[in-house]
This record gives C-alpha cells, sequence and structure tokens, in this order.
C-alpha cells in the first residue's frame, strides 16, 4: 500500500469518526398537527432558537431532524389557528414523536404582515390595514400563475389590455396598472417595463402569502405606490418540503408544472423552483380568424438561499430566470410572417433576470439591514409589422434601521433607484427623430417613520419621504395613520398620505404601440401626485354555529397631473396629456369571511366604486369623463365545503364585474359599457396518503364570451378602410374587458416529499 493511499485512507477514516461524532449529538422530532380530527397542512413548526423550522404536508405530518440534545422550545403556528408553544427534551440519536393538537380561531390577527410599515408585526397590531392571501386560498381555484389568481381577490382585477397578446396589469380600486407596485420579498421588481410580463412565471409553489395594501404608499416604496402595492412574500427555504409538485392540464390543452426543492449547502439553505406553462393550439370560438387566447411557452427558474451568520444575524439571497414567447393574431400566421404587412400577430419575446436580497449588517445593539435588487429586462416584439425592441436595467439598494425605545418604533431607510431603459420608438429619441437617446432615471431619498403606541388600545403612525429625481427635483411624500382598538374583536384604522409616479409612459402602456394608432405627446409631461384617506373596520361577530370576520373600508382617492391618453379625438392616434383638472377613486370595500361547525366556509368581498376624471375645456368648463375598465359594483365569493370523511374539499368560486366603461369610437356599434358578467368556477380535491392530492375542476361554467372583441379583425393593416366603411372604422383589439376562453376542464396532480 503506497503511502498516499494510506493518507487517503486515514483521511477518510477520520472524516467518518467526525461525523458520526457530529450526528451522534444530534436527534430528530416527529409529529403530526390536526384540528377536531382533521389534518393541518402549512402549519410552520419550528424552534426558534436554532433558527430551525418545517411545514406540515398534506396529512398534517412533519419531521425536524439534526436537532441537538437538550430542552427547546417547540412552536406550531398556522393561519386561521392559535399558536400553540410547548418544550421538549431531544435525546442523542432517538426520534422523538409529538402530537399537536391546535384551537381554530375566530381571527387572523396573529398572522404576521411586513408590507403596511416594512418590518415584521402581528396584523392586529398593524396601524396600516394589510390584506393576506395564502396559497390555501389560491389552491381553491387553481391557476397557472400570479396573474390570474389574483382575479379571487377583491377590489384587485388583473386586467387584459388587448386581445391579440393577452398581456395585461394589475388594478387596485380601479386604477389602472401603472399606479400598481409589485414587490417580490420586498423589494421593487415588477415594474415599469415589465409591469405586463413580470407576474409571470413566479412559480406558486415557492409563494408563502401575498399582502396587499390598497392606498398610496410612497412614503415607504416610493415612485409607483400610488394605486397600492402587492408583495408577494417568498418561502423560507429551511421551513419548505423537500420536494413540491403541482401539474395541471386544462381540456384547451393548456399544461403547468411548478416544481421545488430544497437542500443545504454548508450554513446555507437553498429553495429551487421551476415553473413551465405551455399552450400551443389554435381556437377560434367566435370565428372571427383571429385566436382567441395567446399561444404561449414560458419557463421560470427560482432559487432562493437563507443563510446563518454569528450573533442570530440573517441573511438572503434570490435568483430568477424568465423565458417566455407568446404569439396572438390571425389563425393562418406562421412564424415567416413576422414583421410583415401579409399576416397581422403579435409576437413577443421576453427575457428576463432578477436578483435579490437582504444583508443584516454585524452593527452591536442596533437592526440594519442592506436590501438590493437588480433585474435585467429584454423585451423582442412585433405589432404587425410594427417593431418593439426595448431592454431594461433598474437597480435597488437600500439601508434600513430598526430601532425600538419604550413605546416607539422608529424605522427609516436610505434607498437609491437606477432606471436605464431603452427602445426603438420616440421615448428615447430626440425631437429630430433620428438620435438615439436612452432614458437614465435616478432616484434618492431618504424615509423616517415612527410608530407610538400610547396605550393599549391607541397606536399613532408618523411618516415621512424625500426623494430627489434627475428628472423632477424634490418630491414629497408625508403619511399619517390611526389605530384605535376598543377590545379584541373591534380594530379602526384611519390613514391618509401622499403618493407619486415619476414619468414612464412608453414602457407601461401597451395600447400605445398596438393596433395601427400613432402616439403623440402634446406637452412635457409632469410626475403623477396623489392624496389618499381610508377609514378602516375589522371585527368578528361569534354565534353557536361559528363565526364572522369582517373587514370593510371607506376610500377617496384625488389625483392631480394624472396622465391620460385621448383614443377618441382622432380614431389613429393616441393623444398624452397631463390631465387639465384632476381625477378621483372613491368607494366602500367589504370583505368577510365565514366559517361553520358543519365544516362549510364563505370567503367572499364587494367593492362599489365611483372613478372618474374632471376636466377642462378650452372655456374652462368641467365635465365628467367616467374611467375606463372600472366598475361601478364588484365582488368575489368562494364557497368551500369539507366532507372530512372521505378527504374531499369542494370548492365554489366566482368573479362578477357590474358594467364598465370600454374604449369605443365615434358611431361605434359597440355598447359604451360592458354587460354584467360572472365567471363562475367549482373544483373538487381529494387528499391521499403520502402527500398526495388531486383536483378536478370547471372553469367559467356559464360559458361567458365576449361578443365581438376586435373591431374589423378582417383588415388589421387598414388596407381596405375606403371600402364599405361609412365610419371610418379601423383595427382596433382595445375593447377587452373579460378574456375570449368558454368553458374548459381542469385536472391536476400535487405531491408533497417532507
Amino acid at each position: 500500500m503506497t503511502p498516499l493511499i494510506k493518507q487517503l485512507l486515514l483521511i477518510l477514516f477520520s472524516l467518518t469518526l467526525s461525523i458520526h461524532y457530529s450526528f451522534s449529538q444530534l436527534g430528530s422530532v416527529k409529529g403530526h398537527v390536526s384540528c377536531d380530527g382533521q389534518p393541518i397542512e402549512f402549519a410552520s413548526v419550528g424552534i426558534i432558537k436554532l433558527n430551525k423550522g418545517t411545514t406540515t404536508n398534506g396529512n398534517g405530518g412533519f419531521e425536524l431532524k439534526d436537532v441537538k440534545e437538550g430542552s427547546h422550545e417547540i412552536t406550531v403556528s398556522c393561519i386561521g389557528f392559535k399558536t400553540y408553544t410547548t418544550f421538549v427534551y431531544i435525546n442523542v440519536g432517538t426520534i422523538t414523536t409529538l402530537t399537536f393538537k391546535l384551537k381554530e380561531t375566530i381571527t387572523n390577527f396573529n398572522s404576521v404582515v411586513i408590507t403596511g410599515t416594512q418590518k415584521e408585526v402581528l396584523k392586529m397590531e398593524s396601524p396600516i390595514p394589510v390584506e393576506i392571501y395564502t396559497p390555501t386560498y389560491f389552491k381553491k381555484n387553481s391557476t397557472p400563475s400570479i396573474f390570474e389568481a389574483l382575479t379571487g381577490v377583491n377590489g384587485v382585477q388583473p386586467q387584459l389590455n388587448c386581445n391579440v397578446c393577452n398581456t395585461g396589469d394589475i388594478h387596485i380600486n380601479g386604477m389602472e396598472g401603472p399606479y400598481t407596485m409589485v414587490l417580490i420579498d420586498g423589494m421593487p421588481i415588477v415594474s415599469s417595463l415589465s409591469t405586463v410580463y413580470g407576474l409571470s412565471g413566479i412559480p406558486n409553489s415557492l409563494v408563502k402569502r401575498i399582502e396587499i395594501v390598497k392606498g398610496p404608499s410612497s412614503t415607504l416604496y416610493g415612485s409607483e405606490a400610488v394605486g397600492g402595492v402587492i408583495n408577494i412574500i417568498t418561502k423560507d427555504a429551511g421551513s419548505s418540503p423537500l420536494l413540491m409538485l403541482d401539474m395541471s392540464a386544462t381540456s384547451m390543452k393548456e399544461y403547468s408544472a411548478d416544481v421545488s426543492t430544497k437542500f443545504k449547502v454548508k450554513n446555507g439553505t437553498s429553495l429551487l423552483g421551476v415553473n413551465g406553462f405551455w399552450f400551443n393550439t389554435i381556437r377560434d370560438i367566435n370565428h372571427d380568424r383571429f385566436t382567441d387566447f395567446t399561444l404561449q411557452k414560458r419557463l421560470s427558474v427560482f432559487n432562493k438561499w437563507d443563510f446563518k451568520l454569528k450573533s442570530n444575524r440573517t441573511s438572503s439571497a434570490a435568483f430568477r430566470y424568465l423565458y417566455e414567447y407568446r404569439w396572438g393574431g390571425q389563425t393562418h400566421y406562421a412564424p415567416k410572417f413576422r414583421g410583415t404587412d401579409s399576416v397581422y400577430a403579435e409576437s413577443i419575446y421576453t427575457s428576463r433576470i432578477e436578483m435579490i436580497g437582504k444583508y443584516q449588517l454585524p452593527v452591536k445593539s442596533e437592526t440594519i439591514f442592506f436590501d438590493y435588487s437588480y433585474n435585467y429586462h429584454l423585451q423582442n416584439s412585433y405589432y404587425g409589422e410594427l417593431k418593439y425592441l426595448a431592454n431594461q436595467h433598474t437597480t435597488f439598494a437600500q439601508l434600513r434601521w430598526d430601532k425600538k425605545i419604550k413605546r416607539h418604533d422608529f424605522i427609516a431607510g436610505l434607498p437609491f433607484r437606477f432606471i436605464h431603459y431603452d427602445d426603438n420608438t420616440p421615448a428615447t429619441t430626440e425631437q429630430n427623430g433620428i438620435t438615439n437617446m436612452p432614458q437614465s432615471t435616478y432616484l434618492q431619498g431618504i424615509f423616517a417613520q415612527d410608530e407610538l403606541k400610547i396605550n393599549s388600545k391607541l397606536t399613532t403612525l408618523l411618516g415621512l419621504r424625500y426623494d430627489y429625481n434627475t428628472n423632477h427635483g424634490s418630491i414629497y411624500t408625508p403619511r399619517v395613520a390611526f389605530k384605535y382598538m376598543p377590545n379584541n374583536t373591534n380594530t379602526f384604522r384611519l390613514s391618509g398620505g401622499n403618493g407619486y409616479r415619476v414619468v414612464n409612459l412608453f414602457t407601461e402602456d401597451h395600447a400605445a404601440i398596438t393596433g395601427s394608432r400613432n402616439v403623440v405627446i402634446k406637452e412635457a409631461l409632469k410626475p403623477e401626485k396623489s392624496w389618499n384617506t381610508n377609514l378602516n373596520y375589522t371585527g368578528i361577530i361569534t354565534h353557536k354555529k361559528g363565526y364572522i370576520n369582517l373587514d370593510a373600508s371607506i376610500f377617496y382617492t384625488y389625483f392631480s397631473n394624472k396622465i391620460v391618453g385621448d383614443f377618441m379625438t382622432d380614431p389613429n392616434l393616441i393623444l398624452y396629456t397631463n390631465l387639465n383638472g384632476n381625477a378621483i377613486s372613491k368607494g366602500i370595500t367589504l370583505n368577510f369571511d365565514m366559517s361553520f361547525k358543519n365544516k362549510l366556509k364563505l370567503i367572499g368581498g364587494v367593492t362599489f366604486m365611483h372613478v372618474y376624471q374632471n376636466l377642462r375645456d378650452s372655456a374652462n368648463k368641467s365635465f365628467k369623463i367616467p374611467q375606463q375598465f372600472a366598475p361601478q359594483i364588484s365582488g368575489n365569493i368562494a364557497i368551500s365545503y369539507n366532507i372530512p370523511k372521505i378527504f374531499i374539499v369542494i370548492d365554489v368560486t366566482s368573479k362578477i364585474n357590474g358594467p364598465m366603461y370600454l374604449p369605443v369610437v365615434p358611431n361605434d356599434f359597440w355598447p359604451e359599457q360592458s354587460p354584467w358578467f360572472a365567471i363562475l368556477n367549482i373544483q373538487f380535491s381529494k387528499r391521499f396518503t403520502k402527500g398526495i392530492e388531486t383536483y378536478l375542476g370547471v372553469k367559467n361554467i356559464l360559458n361567458f364570451i365576449p361578443k365581438d372583441p376586435i373591431l374589423r379583425p378582417f383588415d388589421p393593416f387598414d388596407k381596405h378602410i375606403s371600402i364599405d366603411n361609412p365610419n371610418g372604422y379601423t383595427f382596433d383589439p382595445s375593447y377587452n374587458y373579460a378574456p375570449v376562453q368558454g368553458t374548459k376542464v381542469l385536472i391536476g396532480l400535487r405531491y408533497n416529499l417532507y
């Protein structure tokens, strides 16, 4: 035996002894979590001091491996149930078996939220009203993307902007997508150029919860948080299942897959997820020779790392890559016609890279985080023969300080944001129309917020932000909030604040480059501003057969310098100006959550709103114009019935929309408003042993389909507008208020391995 082999064997023997000794000092904990004999899925089980945790599987089971010997405090929590804590002694080399029986609560006040104050607080303690939605809620109506899932949220409307390529954005309380800021783990990732596509491809299996704040939040989040904030919180790598799988298919031949797994490397735990969507079948239900639904191929890869640092500090980093190809248009389109005037289609290639993270600085007696994000978005599109090639770099960095002093809870930050945008449109061209001038925007500022708990019933919040923008100079955004909780079942919140949005026109308004219209900017556009007030009430009503949670709000938002597009003056143009007047969004929203002891559960809401613009004409006379795509009445309902004996859950969900104003042209044959309509769905879910679950659903049971959604689909290049066309109509796909999809069947499979 050579000396080298002897040394290798000695090293191997030493490593074996080391590993054996290391594992001999560890134990494991297995168990089951239930309520009234029924298993609880997605319950969090953890040992906080060891920063070790997991979640229960579909059968309520869990396992914590590699636990040090000694007495440990184990905490079990889940939204809708009372948190349970106990001490357990873990012996070396043994498996400790535990059973937890949780009690259902009548409120989710104990849920942790971040978005309202940019720090982790209990929902009941937050002076800012925050709505929470978990994967359990979205599973009631399974969808292949978060964009579609948000259809089930009251007051939130995923709006399709084009009947050809089916791109869209998120409206909150009737305000258009550019006024909604979408965050991932608190970082401004989805905005500007990516607003249309950024919500596609976020793996649903990696979502821990979604938090929604309605109303301006620019004091904490800056530009674009004018109408509200949607914050997608991803799962912690350490508490995620070893393997998660969710696969589905529809009768329309749509195929979707979500796969995620976790693994450890030294002091880091990684969560890796892959999302894929495939739809490659041409459908034309309404026989207009245009595709009813855009053909898509999408792949998204997400990787998140959680690190354990010294002195109980935390750090995390996440990466995502998205690739998508979609096209819609005339049914006889082929790739060889891309960019020509032979066959019309809207063909879009999208590539996107994202990075987000946070790092807790090693500063004694202080909590200081460095937050950062970066994304690159490349879009290569053709709208008929019109080419749209754009790319965008967005960098965000922030130092965030968190401090508690007696009854004061301070947070302050130094944010910096840089956006570099370039395309082949007039947005990045000098007035001579020749010289390319990419847009570079810098936003740097400072914000501070003080939350003061005056007593056990009253809490106040004061915040102020100052930003300096390279194009618009200094911008101030204050906010104030009050929370009054007279008892454990009633809470009142009153908040007001200012929001702003810097000019970013072409990157967000997809209608500007769709169809045959040309864009004209009539003046130097100013940044938009808004002032908002919101009165919120949350309460609990208990009765013998269950409970009812209520959440009601009265909101009012005043907009100035609103950027508006005039689609009416000339059917061939879109004229952009700052609004000569103001815009108003006001209304009432009510959410309810009803649970009964007979296993019946109802979740729903209704929103009454009036959104309009006050304009002045050349004679300085004022008149009112209603906001398009903003139904005065809308609502959601989700009815669930659990049959415990056979492990089947029946879910009926529906989205109801009242009439909404739509973009029409002079002498239009289309009605000015859409009809009342409802999208009704039903789904059956069946749980099996070993983490397997199947589901079968029928979507759009009422088979609602919009009538004639495209104007002059037979002449998409307007080559024959002078023939038999007395009204001078031109091709226009913007009359859109619902997907052109009839009834379809969905079947899926989920599998969790712990």
